[in-house]
């Protein structure tokens, strides 16, 4: 199995650290309604996930959300989300992130996402989060300002590694300003304290002030907490390279002194119609918008798959039912083979987990799929592979369907075609879908 390193820019041999693959997915921020595009990167982790355990590998995956400490702005400034979320439904931040958290996991299951093993809140992990601290500042990598405890990035030789930053350039174009209490432009916060006056329902008291942690500690200290350094996979999206998970690796190097993951994978994002996803736009689509246009999870699902993960993918409705066009077509195969004695073409599912084991290529591997001829255990495994419920919802027929479509193959050979019509309606209210061949008809599941 290969994977590309966001660590080396390489492709490189799978090999794990030990008996269980450790995988840390960065989960999402739960103060507001998801958008479809935030499900993409969960979507690559849930194949990621599902590849390993195909090619045997066992597997032990956590997810954070994040529930305190987001800013607005990725840095150290603006409102924390969640803060914002609560004045602007007039909640609480706790019954904001409740509220979310449960629309998150609900449209997970709707994805078919495999659960992971542990799904860790932020607010979970204060303690550890300030243990985290005491440790980096007793190892000499941290200051205090007025508004919070700061790493100073100086102290860490390879900070600018893993993201191949310009420091220099960024310590310059931040002199305008650039407060006089943060030494370097690339420090930042692993404790932020509030202010006199400030309004913050979510507060831990820590150095004898109120605050609350930095956005990128929960990470280190969840990982520690529950995985250990180093892991083996840590996943997110590119727009974690430079700022988010370069951070993960500074501060958890200098409080527990270990590299934090073998393997870094990153994905792109998606666009609607060539453009960023934006409520200014018009082009915010749930899943629940998707489904009162007659697509289900599994076809966007499919269309998400379709793609590389690593590759900017352009939504359109065109190109979603371009995806249900195809995920009907491979349910039709397999109403097939409960009809006819299909065989698989030799190592037809070989060929295909080979494609998906090659960076997660789901794209090839699809490929393969539409070109090979594939039997009913092997469709099994595709679909366990993809988690696109090809087999779910009772993939063969009843006893009474079946007499249906008997009924209408008699009415076709005695040329009753109101009647053969009139069955054809009936099963299709049912899902059922009806394929006429020299042989009689063959049913496949029009859902």
């Amino acid at each position: 199995m290969k994977l590309y390193n966001t660590a080396s820019r390489k492709l490189e041999e799978f090999k794990p650290l030990g008996e269980v693959v450790k995988i840390y997915t960065c989960g999402p921020t739960v103060y507001s309604d998801p958008h479809i595009g935030n499900y993409a990167a969960y979507a690559y982790w849930d194949l990621l996930v599902r590849t390993l355990l195909a090619n045997g590998y066992a597997v032990k995956r956590v997810l954070n959300l994040t529930d305190v400490g987001h800013l607005v702005s990725d840095g150290d400034t603006g409102e924390d989300k969640l803060e914002k979320g609560a004045a602007r439904e007039g909640k609480s931040p706790y019954e904001v992130a409740e509220h979310y958290i449960k629309v998150y996991l609900d449209n997970y299951a709707k994805m078919e996402f495999l659960p992971a093993d542990v799904i860790a809140r932020a607010t979970d992990y204060i303690e550890a989060d300030m243990q985290a601290v005491d440790l980096m500042t007793e190892h000499g990598f941290t200051y205090e300002t007025r508004d919070g405890v700061y790493f100073d990035t100086s102290k860490f030789e390879k900070y600018a590694e893993f993201a191949r930053l310009d420091l220099e350039g960024l310590q310059a174009g931040a002199r305008v300003g650039f407060s006089s209490e943060k030494r370097n432009a690339s420090d930042f916060a692993v404790w932020k304290f509030i202010q006199p006056g400030e309004k913050h329902a979510m507060r831990w008291d820590y150095l004898g002030r109120p605050g609350y942690p930095g956005w990128h500690l929960e990470c280190s200290t969840i990982i520690h907490e529950t995985l250990g350094e180093p892991i083996d996979i840590h996943t997110g999206g590119i727009d974690h390279i430079p700022v988010h998970h370069t951070n993960e690796i500074a501060q958890s190097f200098a409080a527990y002194g270990h590299e934090l993951s073998r393997y870094w994978l990153h994905c792109d994002f998606i666009t609607i119609d060539g453009q960023k996803i934006s409520k200014s736009l018009g082009n915010v689509y749930t899943l629940e918008d998707l489904a009162e246009r007659g697509f289900s999870p599994m076809d966007y699902k499919m269309w998400l798959l379709s793609g590389h993960y690593q590759g900017t993918r352009n939504f359109t409705f065109e190109s979603l039912a371009g995806a249900q066009a195809r995920r009907l077509a491979w349910r039709a195969r397999i109403a097939e083979c409960y009809q006819r004695d299909v065989v698989s073409d030799t190592d037809a599912y070989d060929k295909v987990l080979a494609a998906v084991s090659n960076n997660l290529n789901s794209a090839e591997a699809f490929a393969v799929v539409d070109s090979v001829v594939l039997g009913l255990e092997d469709w099994r495994k595709v679909d366990e592979l993809f988690g696109l419920r090809l087999m779910a919802d009772t993939p063969d027929v009843s006893d009474d369907v079946y007499a249906l479509i008997r009924e209408r193959d008699t009415a076709r050979a005695e040329k009753d075609y109101a009647k053969s019509d009139e069955l054809r309606d009936k099963l299709l209210a049912q899902g059922i879908a009806l394929n006429d061949t020299p042989g009689g008809a063959v049913w496949y599941y029009n859902s």
